[in-house]
């Protein structure tokens, strides 16, 4: 039995979080950067514990004007200050709900780049460190964060439900056709391929060696329920089971 994470980015005023965390083992939830306040926080973490859904922050670029996905330009010192201020935000939210913090995942165009640019790694790495919490960082496999953080971090690899590849691994940018998976066989049956052959069919058409442990759905996905359905429907016949 192979036992994999599911993980959803909720808390992002989508209205889907009701129906998605049921269906999910572990969720990370936006905490002010690029979408959320203390409302929006405490109800997403509140709605976790509720199903025993693992909590994990999900910090980002400050822009809400552009949900994050565009690459800021901030000094090493902004961008920590900025991370730091909103992991600490949500360890308070979580502590006076008493929920357990067990991750870290950064958001959008944070994420990407601090898989390859070193400056932008070591600042979210100092942030993390700054709070003296330690969770799981939800990380790419051999990403520069991931060596950046690896002595100091216990890291959880990370892999895409409803991304397509490109041959090098990254994701196939938004801006790109094809770049989301629609229709909930195909994003099962890559995920069924990733979970239990450690490869992924990248956009060229060609296999490429995976490494992870969690899967993320994104909760702003328009299919993101109806993915997340029909993936609970197929493990129940296949040797794959949701952590606990």
């Amino acid at each position: 039995m192979i036992t994999i994470d599911i993980n959803a980015d909720l808390g992002e005023g989508t209205g889907n979080d009701a129906a998605i965390m049921p269906l999910i083992s572990s969720c990370s939830i936006a905490c002010g950067g690029h979408y959320g306040d203390e409302k929006s926080m405490r109800t997403a973490v509140r709605l976790a514990m509720k199903h025993g859904v693992k909590i994990g922050a999900h910090p980002s670029f400050p822009d809400k004007d552009n949900f994050g996905r565009k690459i800021l330009t901030l000094t090493k010192s902004e961008l920590s200050e900025s991370i730091f201020e909103q992991l600490l935000h949500f360890y308070a939210i979580c502590e006076t709900e008493g929920a357990k913090l067990h991750h870290i995942k950064l958001h959008g165009a944070l994420y990407n780049y601090a898989a390859k640019d070193a400056p932008t790694a070591d600042a979210v790495v100092e942030a993390i460190v700054a709070t003296k919490v330690r969770p799981k960082l939800y990380v790419l496999h051999n990403s520069v964060l991931a060596k950046k953080a690896e002595n100091l971090l216990p890291l959880v690899f990370e892999a895409f439900i409803d991304r397509r590849y490109n041959d090098d691994l990254s994701l196939v940018s938004r801006s790109e056709s094809g770049a989301l998976i629609h229709e909930p066989e195909a994003a099962w049956e890559q995920l069924h391929y990733m979970a239990e052959k450690q490869q992924v069919r990248t956009l060229s058409g060609s296999f490429q060696d995976i490494v992870a442990a969690t899967y993320c759905i994104h909760g702003d996905h328009e299919h993101s329920i109806a993915i997340l359905k029909h993936i609970r429907d197929q493990i129940r016949n296949h040797s794959i089971q949701l952590a606990i």
